[in-house]
């Protein structure tokens, strides 16, 4: 389910924006290791939740996306992803969300926050908006939850009962208060466009669902609709 890769402590990481690395010390002594990318004049600032494969060395270069659009962008590695260390759960993926949440609120207005959640880090940043009020949820190839998948994938087997994570973004999204933007590809052959399609018949009046035709899991990016759609969201 985690696909993680680690880096070394000293590793440096090079991007083409300016950026500051952090080492965020939680309750339980983990360390979270992020960066908060900056510009000047910010539109806003997205905290972004990645996607289950990889570090922050592939992710920044990622959100530097969001960076070339005006916005400032904090983007964290999970436990046991790049730098960061502490044990992982369910749990400690929602705390630590929740921890850099709170650290963006000493710098930002909560309506300044857009929440962007892909692929794995949906489920992560629609638990956070339903804890908070930030101005908005962006997600990109959501699941309905990790149970959803597992049943759809491997459907022989008690997964209900084998799996330690769940992550029910369809018991989170009601509870947002800001406005919801999904986006989901009809090709996608990791997180299925059928589960992320289900969370749009929720019957949320603040959900906007945005179908990318032949679009697949990683290469929403390529597609004008999503370019439409993100800088109607980020205008």
């Amino acid at each position: 389910m985690f696909l993680p890769t680690t880096l070394e402590q000293n590793y440096q990481y090079q991007f083409d924006y300016p950026f500051e690395e952090l080492f965020l010390k939680t309750e339980d002594n983990a360390t979270i290791n992020a960066l908060h990318f900056k510009v000047n004049n910010p539109k806003g600032v997205i905290l972004y939740f990645h996607g289950n494969a990889g570090d922050l060395s592939r992710w920044g270069k990622i959100t530097e996306y969001f960076v070339a659009m005006q916005y400032d962008v904090l983007v964290m590695d999970y436990r046991t992803y790049g730098k960061s260390t502490g044990k992982l759960s369910e749990q400690a993926f929602y705390k630590d969300a929740q921890f850099c949440y709170d650290y963006l609120l000493k710098h930002y207005s909560e309506k300044e926050i857009t929440l962007y959640g892909r692929s794995l880090g949906t489920g992560i940043a629609s638990y956070l908006v339903s804890k908070n009020q930030p101005r908005q949820l962006i997600l990109e190839t959501p699941y309905y939850s990790i149970l959803d998948i597992a049943k759809q994938r491997f459907p022989m087997f008690p997964v209900n009962q084998l799996l330690k994570y769940n992550f029910p973004t369809f018991q989170y999204l009601p509870k947002a208060k800001c406005p919801i933007t999904i986006i989901h590809g009809t090709d996608d052959s990791i997180v299925p466009y059928s589960s992320g399609k289900k969370l749009s018949e929720l019957g949320l009046d603040n959900l906007k669902f945005i179908t990318i035709e032949g679009g697949s899991h990683n290469d929403l990016i390529n597609y004008e609709a999503y370019e439409n759609v993100i800088f109607q969201r980020l205008k």
